[in-house]
């Protein structure tokens, strides 16, 4: 077979002291790792808080960097249709056809230095993704990347779905090894800060694991702050 799927399921939670571990939302995912190069994300999150959000993801990205090369998202927000967005990536551009309830239909078309390294449409198995942009022969450490791109800069992702532009920064702090529902894995943590003056509001401090091979697949995730979620991967077929 030239390709191989991967399938999992997160399960979010709360650290909140009147909601400790309580269930808040779930994610199900699959990440097909193809011959040509090309990873393509499904991912289904539903979010219980109210409003409750439903998003569905289809991000197509390059293998060896995660840079997006075309993405659709659907969202729902408290049970009532949000807005649906298409978007495609190449060198020096970025577009963007979207219909959502605020704006009504709306078109992007962003020029960009070069390509975009990456695309944050908020599934959290994408987070942990993300990190392929950290530089391992560095060893630990910080490094700040520029021109980002979101599709939602709200922290829930519940809004749009458009193109957003940012930066953060993401800190490796190493490996360790980590059981989780889905069983115990070798771990590289990573930290995602510097926030401040790029979204509307910054997010508070998240730490990520992810697994120490080149799945870099979600095993947990935690946001401090107001938030105080937890996200856990409990199954995983591989």
């Amino acid at each position: 077979m030239a390709h191989h799927t991967i399938r999992g399921t997160i399960r979010y939670t709360s650290k909140q002291a009147d909601r400790m571990d309580q269930e808040r939302g779930r994610e199900y995912f699959s990440l097909t790792r193809q011959a040509d190069g090309v990873d393509v994300l499904h991912a289904h999150c539903e979010i219980d808080d109210a409003p409750n959000v439903v998003r569905d993801v289809v991000l197509a990205m390059r293998s060896e960097d995660s840079s997006p090369l075309d993405c659709s998202v659907r969202l729902t927000v408290g049970d009532r249709f949000e807005g649906s967005g298409w978007m495609r990536f190449a060198d020096g551009v970025a577009e963007c056809e979207v219909f959502n309830q605020r704006d009504g239909r709306i078109s992007q078309r962003v020029t960009t230095a070069g390509r975009v390294r990456w695309l944050q449409t908020h599934p959290i198995v994408a987070d942990a993704l993300l990190m392929r942009l950290y530089d391992l022969s560095q060893g630990p450490g910080k490094t700040f990347f520029q021109d980002m791109y979101l599709t939602s800069p709200d922290h829930r992702g519940a809004t749009g779905p458009q193109l957003f532009r940012t930066g953060f920064s993401i800190v490796y702090v190493g490996e360790e090894d980590l059981a989780v529902g889905a069983g115990e894995f070798r771990a590289r943590h990573y930290q995602v800060t510097d926030t401040a003056g790029n979204l509307p509001e910054e997010h508070p401090p998240y730490d990520v694991w992810c697994t120490a091979d080149d799945d870099y697949l979600l095993l947990r995730a935690s946001a401090a702050g107001y938030m105080q979620t937890h996200y856990e991967l409990v199954a995983l077929e591989r």
